[in-house]
C-alpha cells in the first residue's frame, strides 16, 4: 500500500496510521533526508528479522536506527559531553553517529562492540513519526542487490510489497549516503563520507 504523505506538514493521521502498523510488527517504506529507508519498530524481533532477510543481510551487521532528538538518542545510547554537543550541532542531519549502545537495546541490533549506529534525519516524516512511536525504527536504505538504491516509491513497492505494509510517499529525496562518523571514546572517526560535511572532524 502507498501511503502519500505530505513532507513539510505530515497529517498526524495518516503517520498515527503508520505507527500503528510498526507497532503492530510491521515493516515499512519511509523518505529520509538521504535515502528511502525500509524500516520497522526497533523492539519487534520479528520485525527485525524480516528485514534481515528481505536485505538478505548478516546477523553479525546490525542496521542503524532513527530517534527523534538528542534526548531519545541518550536513552539508546552512551552519550558524553563531546557527543552530545557535537550532535547537537549537526542533529537533525544527514548523519549517522556510531556510540555505544544502552541496555534498552535489544542484542539483536548491537555491533560486536556493542555499539550502535544512529540517526537523526532532517525530515518531518521521520520527526513526526519518532514522536507518535515514541521510540525508534530501524533505518537501512531501500537497495536492491547490485541495481543500487530504490528512490521512487511506486517503484519500492514493486520491488518490496510483498514485504512492507506500507511505502510512504513523500515526494524526492536528495539519494545521496549519510556521513556515518564513530564518537567511540570521543575520538571522532569519519566511517563514510556521505552528504553530511564532514570537515570539522578532518
Amino acid at each position: 500500500m502507498i501511503l502519500k504523505i505530505n513532507p513539510i506538514n505530515p497529517q498526524q493521521r495518516l503517520i498515527d496510521k503508520v505507527a500503528g502498523i510498526l507497532k503492530q510488527g510491521g515493516l515499512i517504506a519511509y523518505p529520509t533526508d538521504t535515502y528511502y529507508g525500509i524500516g520497522c519498530d526497533i523492539m519487534n524481533k520479528k520485525g527485525i528479522e524480516k528485514i534481515y532477510q528481505l536485505k538478505q543481510r548478516r546477523k553479525d551487521k546490525p542496521f542503524s536506527f532513527i530517534c527523534s532528538g538528542l534526548k531519545n538518542i541518550s536513552e539508546y545510547a552512551k552519550v558524553s559531553n563531546y557527543a552530545y554537543k557535537t550532535m547537537k550541532r549537526l542533529l537533525p542531519g544527514p548523519y549517522t553517529f556510531v556510540l555505544g549502545g544502552s541496555k534498552l537495546v535489544p542484542k539483536i541490533m548491537l555491533a560486536k562492540r556493542k555499539t550502535v549506529g544512529i540517526r537523526v534525519p532532517d525530515h518531518q516524516i521521520c520527526i513526526a513519526l519518532m514522536e507518535a512511536m515514541g521510540r525508534p525504527i530501524i533505518s537501512t536504505s531501500a537497495t536492491l542487490g547490485d541495481r543500487g538504491v530504490l528512490h521512487d516509491p511506486s517503484f519500492i513497492d514493486d520491488q518490496f510489497g510483498h514485504a512492507l505494509e506500507v511505502v510512504i510517499d513523500g515526494g524526492a529525496v536528495p539519494d545521496e549516503p549519510s556521513s556515518i562518523i564513530s564518537l567511540i571514546d570521543d575520538v571522532p572517526v569519519v566511517i563514510r563520507k556521505g552528504l553530511g560535511d564532514v570537515g570539522i572532524f578532518e
